[in-house]
């Protein structure tokens, strides 16, 4: 798959134990494309270290295949039950480990960040974040996995965090400030 040199591909996991979702997508900078999204099934593991293997192996086959110049990955948030914390932990570090096998960046965000950058609110449903991810990346209801369309807002998420519009301007301080823009500042 190749590039141009502005564009960027950026992988974007949300980690489980059950199911790992992830969703890809190209930016030329000013607009993101999806270029696919998916799940590790991971139920017909029984063995919870097998799941982690499974998921960094499935991981890597991803990274392989598109070859993602970034990674955005969920954090697991707190809940009340620390050993279900652990291994969502766990399942991070996998999926992390497998990325940086490959020196790709790694970038977490929370998940309320995530909802946040999607729908505008932190505290939107999986489902109201499937549905903005279908308006925004133009793609039709594929009866996929929650899971997925997360691992797919974690990679949106990143690109609006990191495309930013750039001031004209930039300041050192606040003096730097008001030498620049000698028409804002008021005279005592």
């Amino acid at each position: 798959m190749k590039k141009e040199p502005s564009e960027r591909i950026i992988l974007g996991i949300d980690p489980g134990t059950s199911i790992t979702g992830y969703g890809i997508i190209r930016t030329d900078g000013r607009e993101a494309v999806l270029l696919t999204i998916g799940a590790i099934d991971l139920s017909k593991f029984d063995d919870h270290y097998l799941k982690i293997k499974n998921i960094f192996e499935q991981t890597l086959s991803i990274i392989d295949e598109f070859h993602p110049d970034e990674l955005a990955i969920e954090a697991p948030f707190y809940g009340k039950n620390v050993q279900s914390m652990l291994k969502l932990g766990r399942a991070q570090g996998a999926a992390i480990a497998a990325a940086l096998s490959r020196s790709l960046p790694i970038f977490e965000y929370a998940p309320r960040k995530i909802k946040m950058s999607i729908t505008g609110q932190g505290a939107a449903s999986k489902e109201q974040v499937a549905s903005m991810l279908m308006k925004i990346l133009k793609f039709g209801d594929m009866k996929m996995k929650l899971d997925a369309t997360d691992g797919l807002a974690a990679a949106l998420c990143h690109f609006y965090q990191t495309n930013s519009p750039v001031s004209e301007k930039s300041y050192n301080s606040w003096k730097d400030f008001m030498n620049k823009n000698p028409k804002r500042v008021r005279k005592p």
